[in-house]
């Protein structure tokens, strides 16, 4: 697309603005359009006026992912921050708070502890943050963000898998029923996540490795359901150190099980992120490195 238009010094409407920043956040002309109860091509239309006002093509349309051009990434700073002065300005009018929207996804073993401990510290230093907190298999948080769904994730994944702001090995940790063992026990029972859930082909790999036969005897979608099962003598599963309880015994190589380090934690947001996504993503990033100590 050629544009030759001179820019238009007329003021920018906020409605247009609006668009463009809701499809470089989401990456999708069809998720924006869904989140603005509006139409792709209504969408589209907005986005295709403001090049026309100021002259340049704001947005590459790839085949995946809709992302900003140079002159993009200059005109959505500026549309934020209008945005931002709009929502500020509407609020005060009506004696409340600004509020700014963060929807984070994390897996459910980093609920509670010093995860929500540093979620509630960041919520009251940034009092104008709607924090929206979504706990689930990776899976789902991992789709929920590539449709739009979510702003910023905490994920586990096989290394090498897709990239992130930053990521750190996964430690992974054998675990048996303190009180009522079933390592020994032949075949072997295995406690797991659903077929292409985590760590699930890893548990069976390692254990068919030692020649030992296997069945498997619980499997759940919940980690609690994981922990419960372990704890009660179902069988052995493999979890990280944040999830092992008191209930469990942490079996290791001296038990004739491997050590498994395929995995990592990653967080991801969109490169257009806002600043509280990023700040948040900080506070993520601190957690990680001092767990990973």
């Amino acid at each position: 697309m050629t544009l030759s238009l001179k820019p238009n010094r007329s003021l920018f409407d906020l409605d247009l603005l609006r668009a463009i920043v809701v499809v470089a956040d989401c990456g999708s002309f069809t998720t924006a359009a869904t989140r603005l109860h509006s139409t792709q091509s209504t969408i589209s239309q907005k986005v295709r006026r403001l090049e026309e006002m100021v002259g340049h093509r704001l947005l590459e349309r790839g085949n995946r992912e809709v992302l900003p051009t140079d002159a993009g990434q200059t005109l959505l700073g500026y549309a934020r921050h209008m945005l931002a002065l709009n929502d500020q300005m509407l609020e005060a009018l009506a004696g409340a708070t600004v509020g700014v929207t963060l929807r984070l996804g994390v897996p459910e073993d980093f609920v509670g502890g010093r995860t929500t401990n540093a979620l509630s510290a960041f919520n009251r230093k940034h009092p104008q943050v709607k924090l929206e907190v979504t706990s689930g298999l990776c899976r789902d948080l991992s789709q929920s963000y590539d449709n739009g769904e979510l702003d910023l994730v905490l994920l586990k994944q096989r290394r090498n898998g897709r990239e992130g702001v930053a990521s750190w090995p996964e430690q992974l940790r054998w675990i048996d029923s303190a009180n009522n063992p079933a390592l020994a026990l032949d075949p072997i029972p295995l406690v797991t996540f659903p077929p292409r859930g985590l760590y699930r082909d890893e548990i069976i790999s390692a254990v068919e490795s030692l020649g030992r036969r296997w069945r498997i005897a619980f499997t759940s979608s919940s980690l609690s359901g994981i922990q419960a099962a372990v704890a009660d003598g179902m069988g052995i599963s493999l979890l990280p150190p944040r999830a092992v309880t008191a209930e469990h015994r942490v079996l290791g190589e001296a038990d004739g099980l491997p050590v498994i380090d395929s995995y990592e934690i990653l967080i991801l947001h969109r490169q257009t992120a806002d600043p509280m996504v990023r700040a948040l993503a900080g506070v993520l990033t601190g957690l990680l490195e001092a767990q990973a100590v």
